[in-house]
C-alpha cells in the first residue's frame, strides 16, 4: 500500500531532506482512513504534507509514513467555493479568476495547497485565509476510531500564521474547506493578483529553493525598543518586517553550506549549492542571536520543521 525509502529531498520544495520509511498519497477520504488505519497497524507515526513549501525535513530522514493528501476538488455554488485540502493554491485563484469571485487576490503567487494554507493561516498584502473561511472538514485521528469534524471559520480558531489544526499537530487532517467570496469585476480581479504576482517576482529569490518566510514578523506592539525609524506594515495588524531587523544587523548574504541568508529579500533562507537541513538550521540559529543581541527582539520562526520521532504521534 505505501511506497518506501523515498528521498524526502524529491519531494520537498526545499530539495532538503533524508529518507522517508512509508509516503502515500491519498486521493481521497477512503484511502486516507486506511492508510491512518495500516500506520497504526504498524505503530508508526504519521505527518501530512501538503506543497512542502513551509516545511524543513531533517536529513536524518523520518521513520515513519508521510501522507500528501491528494484532493483536488475545486467547484462553486454561488459565492462558495468549496476546496479539497490538495488544490494548489495557483489553481484555486484561476479558478475563482474565471468565476469573477473576488477576495483571494492576496493570495496570489502564494505556493503550496489549500490545505496548507488554512493550517497556517497562510496571510499576504493585508489578507488572511480566516477572512474567507465559512468552514473546514478534517478527519480527527487521535482515537482510534477516526472520525470527520466540520467546523466554521470561527470554531477553527485562525490566530496570526496559526489555527486549531496548527496547534493540535498530528490530531486532525484537513480534508477540504468551503471559502465565502463576492461577486467582483474580472478585470479588477486580475489587475489586483497580476500586481501581487509581479511583487513577488521583483522581490522575493524565486530563482532559488526556499520556503518562503522564514521568520514571523514582529507585532509592533511586542518591541520595546524605539520603533520610530523602523518600517511598519499591516499584516493585518500592525508590524516590523522581519526582513528589517535581519538587513539591519548586517546579515545579508551570510551563508552554511549551501544555504544563504538571500541578498534579495533577507527573510528568505535560499538553497543555493545542495543545502542540508543543519545548514538551514545553522542560520536559523544565528539570525536569533544577533536580532536578539542587537534589537532585544525574539524572532519566532514561520516554517516548520520534520523530522525522526521515535512514537507514534496520534
Amino acid at each position: 500500500m505505501f511506497e518506501q525509502n523515498i528521498p524526502l529531498k524529491q519531494i520537498s520544495h526545499y530539495k532538503i531532506g533524508g529518507q522517508a520509511r512509508y509516503f502515500f498519497e491519498a486521493k481521497n477520504l477512503e484511502d486516507l482512513s486506511k492508510a491512518v488505519e495500516k500506520a497504526r497497524a504498524l505503530n508508526i507515526p504519521i505527518v501530512v504534507i501538503g506543497g512542502t513549501t513551509n516545511v524543513l525535513f531533517d536529513d536524518s530522514g523520518f521513520e515513519g509514513l508521510v501522507i500528501r493528501p491528494n484532493f483536488r476538488l475545486i467547484e462553486s455554488d454561488g459565492n462558495s467555493v468549496r476546496v479539497g485540502a490538495g488544490a494548489p493554491m495557483s489553481e484555486l485563484l484561476n479558478f475563482v479568476l474565471d468565476k469573477k469571485l473576488s477576495g483571494l487576490e492576496w493570495a496570489a503567487g502564494i505556493p503550496g495547497t489549500l490545505g496548507g494554507a488554512v493550517r497556517g493561516n497562510a496571510g499576504a498584502f493585508g489578507g488572511e485565509m480566516k477572512n474567507v473561511i465559512e468552514s473546514v472538514v478534517s478527519l480527527d485521528i487521535s482515537q482510534t476510531n477516526s472520525k470527520i469534524i466540520k467546523r466554521s471559520g470561527l470554531e477553527s480558531l485562525f490566530d496570526y500564521r496559526s489555527s486549531i489544526f496548527k496547534r493540535t499537530p498530528g490530531k486532525e487532517i484537513i480534508f477540504e474547506a468551503t471559502l465565502k467570496l463576492e461577486k467582483g469585476n474580472q478585470n479588477k480581479i486580475e489587475e489586483e493578483m497580476n500586481k501581487n504576482i509581479n511583487y513577488r517576482l521583483v522581490n522575493h529569490p524565486l530563482e532559488y529553493p526556499s520556503l518562503g518566510s522564514t521568520f514571523k514578523n514582529v507585532p509592533r506592539e511586542s518591541i520595546k525598543t524605539n520603533i520610530e525609524n523602523m518600517p511598519i506594515k499591516k499584516d493585518p495588524f500592525e508590524v516590523v518586517p522581519a526582513a528589517y531587523f535581519i538587513a539591519e544587523a548586517g546579515l545579508r548574504g551570510v551563508s552554511s553550506g549551501g544555504a544563504m541568508i538571500s541578498p534579495k529579500h533577507p527573510n528568505f533562507i535560499v538553497n543555493v549549492l545542495e543545502a542540508t537541513s543543519e545548514d538551514v538550521k545553522n542560520l536559523i540559529k544565528l539570525v536569533k542571536n544577533e536580532i536578539k543581541k542587537k534589537f532585544g527582539v525574539e524572532l519566532e520562526e514561520e516554517i516548520e520543521y520534520l523530522k525522526s520521532y521515535p512514537q507514534p504521534r496520534y
